[in-house]
């Protein structure tokens, strides 16, 4: 009973936006150069670069922190990173150590005093944590931390690790923030990959499972750490490998060294990321996010074909597939849908039946490319089903005369407890109706999914030791509920 009582606040907490969209929490970012290379860059510009790159895991707010070894700075607002900062803003912030991070909240409401990075302190130790992930013990730490004195600002679950980290800093005098690290990772359970600036590193830390990804890179001298290899990129850098699950790498006067915390690791990383989550120029633990995606579209035609005049696929992230489904199947890729990519993210309706003006402002069918054509239609994801029906509206309207929806992904029938903003179980279309009332409800002419073993052995054609936490999927997560 508890166990299922903890879920349904977790769902609860997390069931906010109403989107047909899953999304990702958060995204972290760091750099480190040493002082003596000041003169060639800066890292609170290079970590802005980053979290652009990273923009599109997390929209609500941002911030930034640097530290010049003696003073940190921090700075972080509500609102998109090139909103929150600009080159006057990122001239003040100097320091040869940065760290940055953008937030969706899964853990925590919207409120600015949620926004990361976090600052911590005990007497001489001072701290900034960012955190990609959710904890599902954290309440219960909270509680044993509020007993001791300890005073929480925010809702998040990032500023229990905080807390910890100050109390075991407080309780072992002497320790630094690397030394106690260990001890509080072994505490929290759930998800997480963290970013931490002290006054004189820069570490990184992912969970035993490995469930949200993290990765470093190098630009010259420099080191670089970021959620996502395309974050590496965007500052100019090369991916160098990503941490690895219950590690913590730390970047001390320009060397990278690494120890693991736990002798219980596995790689379970969030299946997720490769639907949909992560950028397509990505590679996330060693597989390529735009060829996985490709390939699974290939697999999907192979699982389930269908004779058809074009392929269209729901931008962004159904493009991929549908080149691959194209490519498989010889039926040709067409252009039928533009999305507006400046409907942004404020534009938000609270009322079901204002859905359908979303879907019509967001998305535009091309008529010629749609018009007396039977139409497969790839999406990475079917979660609720009603912007799925509103499209289909908009492509019958157009003139499609047969159209034939194929997801990219299994069906997702369970919530997600470790990082994902889902609806509730109840919410969830196919956990409500079989596959051919889904087709009827949406208003597809037919209607399949990528089965689980396909969508896995697709994934580990590019790594053999790759493994994946596929809970949306069939309930089996790699944390117990607390």
């Amino acid at each position: 009973m508890q166990n299922s009582r903890h879920l349904k606040n977790l769902q609860e907490s997390q069931n906010k936006s109403g989107n047909e969209k899953l999304h990702e929490a958060c995204g972290v970012a760091g750099f480190y150069t040493d002082k003596g290379y000041l003169d060639t860059c800066n890292p609170a510009a290079e970590v802005y670069k980053n979290l652009i790159a990273l923009q599109h895991r997390g929209q609500e707010s941002c911030g930034i922190a640097v530290c010049d070894g003696d003073k940190i700075t921090l700075q972080k607002g509500s609102g998109l990173v090139n909103e929150v900062f600009n080159s006057h803003e990122l001239s003040k912030l100097k320091g040869n150590i940065s760290v940055g991070h953008v937030r969706y909240s899964t853990s925590g409401d919207n409120s600015i005093n949620n926004a990361q990075p976090f600052y911590g302190s005990f007497e001489s130790q001072e701290f900034v944590i960012a955190h990609n992930g959710q904890l599902c013990n954290h309440n219960e730490i909270k509680k044993e931390l509020e007993q001791k004195g300890y005073k929480f600002s925010s809702t998040s679950d990032t500023e229990v690790i905080l807390k910890l980290l100050e109390d075991e800093i407080k309780n072992n005098p002497g320790k630094k923030v690397t030394d106690v690290l260990p001890v509080v990772l072994n505490m929290i359970k759930g998800s997480f990959s963290l970013c931490i600036m002290t006054k004189d590193s820069l570490i990184g830390a992912r969970d035993c499972n490995g469930i949200r990804p993290l990765c470093i890179g190098k630009k010259e001298n420099n080191w670089i750490i970021s959620s996502e290899s395309c974050g590496i990129d965007a500052a100019g850098g090369k991916l160098v490998r990503d941490v690895l699950p219950g590690e913590i790498v730390e970047i001390q006067n320009g060397k990278l060294n690494s120890l693991f915390y736990s002798s219980e690791r596995t790689k379970q990383t969030c299946i997720f990321e490769y639907v949909y989550f992560a950028r397509p120029d990505s590679v996330i633990d060693g597989i390529p996010v735009q060829s996985a995606r490709f390939k699974m579209g290939e697999r999907l035609f192979k699982e389930a074909s269908i004779m058809a005049d074009a392929v269209i696929g729901v931008p962004d992230s159904g493009v991929s597939a549908a080149l691959g489904f194209s490519s498989a199947s010889g039926i040709p890729f067409s252009l039928g849908l533009i999305k507006n990519k400046y409907i942004g993210r404020s534009f938000i309706l609270s009322e079901q039946k204002e859905r359908e003006s979303i879907v019509n402002l967001k998305l535009n069918a091309i008529k010629t490319e749609i018009d007396g054509k039977r139409i497969v239609v790839i999406d990475d994801s079917l979660v609720r089903g009603t912007t799925c029906k509103y499209l289909i509206r908009l492509l019958r309207r157009a003139g499609a005369k047969e159209i034939h929806l194929r997801i990219s992904s299994p069906q997702v029938v369970f919530p997600c407890y470790l990082g994902i903003d889902t609806p509730q179980k109840d919410e969830l279309i196919s956990t409500k109706y079989t596959i051919p009332e889904i087709c009827e409800q949406v208003g597809a002419d037919s209607l399949a999914f990528i089965t689980l073993p396909g969508m896995v052995e697709v994934l580990k054609s590019f790594s053999d030791n790759a493994g994946f936490c596929t809970g949306c999927f069939n309930g089996e997560y790699p944390v117990p509920f607390i």
